[in-house]
C-alpha cells in the first residue's frame, strides 16, 4: 500500500485530511508539520507493520481522541509541547490570549506574569519564550498537569516557576498581568460528551460555566499591581457575561478580544486605583 492509498483509506472512514496526514507522519517518525513531504512521497510504500499502527491511530481518532494525545505533541506559539491525557489539548485560539498578555507588558522591564490553570504550560511557556526577562509563575491544582508542564519547561529550557494550588488561594506576590484559560463549559453542556478524552476538571465549571471565572475575578485584585491586567479566555457566548462580572467589580477598560474565527473569546480589564481599592 502506498502512502496515498493509506491516506485515502483514512479519508474514506471520515477522518479529516489534516488529522490523517499528521497521524501518518507520526507513524513514519516524521514531524507532524511536514505535510509537504507526503505530497512528494505519495507513491512510497507503507510497510505492513506501519499500516497497522496507522490504522489503529485512525480508529482512536475517530473515537474522539485528540490528535495531540495520539502523537504526544502539539505546536503552540512556535513551541513544540509534549501533551497527553493529563492536560487539555492546547487550542490555537488560545494564542490570542498570549498576544494580549504580551501587549499589556510591552515596554515594562522585568514584568511579573501569572498563568492560572496552566495545564501543559502552554501559555506560561509562550510568555517566557517571548519575554526572557519576565518572571513567569504558573499555577495548577493538578499535580499531574504540573508534571507535564514542568517537563515541557525543562525540555525547552524555559525558567517558568510552577506552583500547585487552586487559583490564587494561599498565593503570595504581586503581578503586572494575570492570565488564565480556566474551565468555562456548563456542567450540563452536551458538548462535554465529545470531550471525554480530556480531563473534565479542566473543562466544566458550574451550571453556567462561570464558577471558576467568578473565583478568579474575586481573587485577582489582591495580586495585581495598580493598573495591572486580568485576561481570561471563555466560551464563544460568554463575553458579555464575563465583561459584566468585571464591570460589577469596578475594573477599568473592560473589553474583549476575538479569536482566529472572529469570535469574542477573551475578555479582560485593568485594575483601578491603588492596592485594595476593589470590593
Amino acid at each position: 500500500m502506498t502512502l496515498q492509498h493509506a491516506l485515502n483509506s483514512a479519508l474514506a472512514l471520515g477522518l479529516a485530511r489534516i488529522d490523517a496526514q499528521m497521524l501518518l507522519l507520526h507513524t513514519l517518525g516524521r514531524a507532524t508539520s511536514d505535510r509537504a513531504w507526503l505530497i512528494t512521497h505519495d507513491t512510497d510504500l507503507l510497510a505492513p507493520g506501519a499500516h497497522g499502527r496507522f490504522s489503529a491511530l485512525c480508529q482512536r481518532r475517530l473515537a474522539g481522541e485528540p490528535v495531540a494525545y495520539l502523537t504526544g505533541t502539539k505546536a503552540f506559539y512556535g513551541l513544540e509541547l509534549e501533551v497527553d491525557a493529563r492536560v487539555l489539548d492546547p487550542r490555537p485560539d488560545t494564542e490570542t490570549l498570549v498576544d494580549w498578555a504580551l501587549e499589556t507588558v510591552a515596554g515594562l522591564g522585568a514584568a511579573r506574569l501569572l498563568d492560572l490553570g496552566t495545564g501543559s504550560g502552554a501559555i506560561a511557556l509562550a510568555l517566557q519564550a517571548q519575554r526572557p526577562d519576565a518572571c513567569v509563575l504558573a499555577v495548577d491544582a493538578s499535580a499531574d498537569a504540573l508534571a507535564v508542564a514542568q517537563a515541557n519547561a525543562d525540555r525547552l529550557a524555559l525558567p517558568v516557576q510552577f506552583r500547585q494550588g487552586h487559583w490564587m488561594q494561599g498565593l503570595e506576590g504581586i503581578f503586572d498581568t494575570i492570565v488564565s484559560n480556566p474551565p468555562y463549559i456548563p456542567d450540563a453542556d452536551p458538548h462535554l460528551a465529545d470531550l471525554t478524552h480530556e480531563p473534565l476538571q479542566a473543562l466544566a465549571s458550574g451550571a453556567d460555566g462561570l464558577d471558576d471565572i467568578r473565583a478568579i475575578v474575586a481573587q485577582a485584585p489582591a495580586h495585581l499591581a495598580p493598573g495591572g491586567w486580568l485576561l481570561l479566555e471563555h466560551g464563544w457566548d460568554q463575553a458579555a457575561a464575563v465583561r459584566s462580572l468585571l464591570a460589577q467589580q469596578g475594573w477599568e477598560q473592560v473589553q474583549s478580544r476575538v479569536d482566529l474565527a472572529g469570535i469574542a473569546r477573551c475578555s479582560g480589564a485593568r485594575r483601578a486605583g491603588g492596592y485594595g481599592s476593589f470590593t
